[in-house]
């Protein structure tokens, strides 16, 4: 069966091949060693394992679909595995990759300072020690989250407190070469206040100091945060599908 038209390997040759765009930036780690597949406009790799999701891709989406499938195929990928793929929609994918659960979101990306924002100045960098708090403040605000206390892939956590009270969080979630914003969070009761927006503008201008650009994904039908992110400065898109393999 024939996968593809140029097999690419290590992240150097996928990075080049993708013209070093800020979502194969971010996806593709500094350590990373991915097999990378070129069809017709599209480009697909795969990651080692433990290094996020199985495979990502950009470019053409029926190419991209047709690479997937035949790598499922012949059992490159199987059950369980994420892929983060051009947007694709379930008339797309039926008959064509076995699918346990399809989302859709937006990958967002910024190279400027947001606007100044109030209360921006109390965003702080959490600790350990601060790991209960968080575990309280997400469990009550955001519990679907993936991003929590001890994950590996958190770099730092970083939050707005209220007196002893911790009402807003998110996770640097860095890697690759780009900044990355993960799990925003704000407590229900103290919503509609802009902590929201002085957490986000915050963790970005901290995240600039060490990264050119900073990115955060968002579900599309969370039209609120899509506006806020929006008017912050993250008005560059790459429009997402996610697929768990069933």
């Amino acid at each position: 069966m024939i996968i593809a038209d140029q097999v690419l390997h290590g992240r150097a040759a996928v990075l080049a091949a993708a013209a070093h765009h800020p979502y194969a930036r971010h996806s593709l780690w500094r350590d990373s060693e991915p097999r990378g597949y070129r069809r017709d406009g599209a480009l697909v790799w795969l990651l080692p394992e433990g290094q996020g999701p199985a495979g990502g891709a950009l470019g053409a989406p029926g190419p991209a679909l047709d690479v997937c499938a035949a790598l499922v195929a012949e059992g490159a990928l199987g059950p369980g595995q994420w892929l983060h793929l051009p947007r694709l929609d379930a008339a797309d994918l039926a008959g064509r990759l076995p699918v346990a659960q399809h989302d859709e979101w937006d990958f967002l990306w910024t190279d400027a300072p947001p606007p100044p924002q109030p209360g921006e100045d109390r965003v702080v960098r959490l600790t350990e020690a601060d790991h209960p708090a968080l575990d309280a403040l997400i469990e009550e605000a955001f519990p679907t989250t993936t991003s929590r206390p001890g994950d590996p892939r958190v770099v730092d956590w970083y939050g707005i407190r209220d007196g002893d009270r911790l009402v807003a969080c998110g996770a640097d979630r860095s890697r690759g070469d780009v900044g990355f914003l993960a799990g925003l969070t704000v407590a229900p009761a103290e919503r509609g206040r802009g902590l929201g927006a002085a957490l986000t503008a915050g963790m970005t201008r901290a995240l600039l100091a060490r990264f050119d650009l900073v990115a955060l994904g968002v579900y599309t039908v969370n039209v609120g945060a899509v506006r806020l992110y929006r008017r912050l400065g993250f008005t560059n898109t790459l429009p997402r599908s996610s697929v768990r393999l069933a």
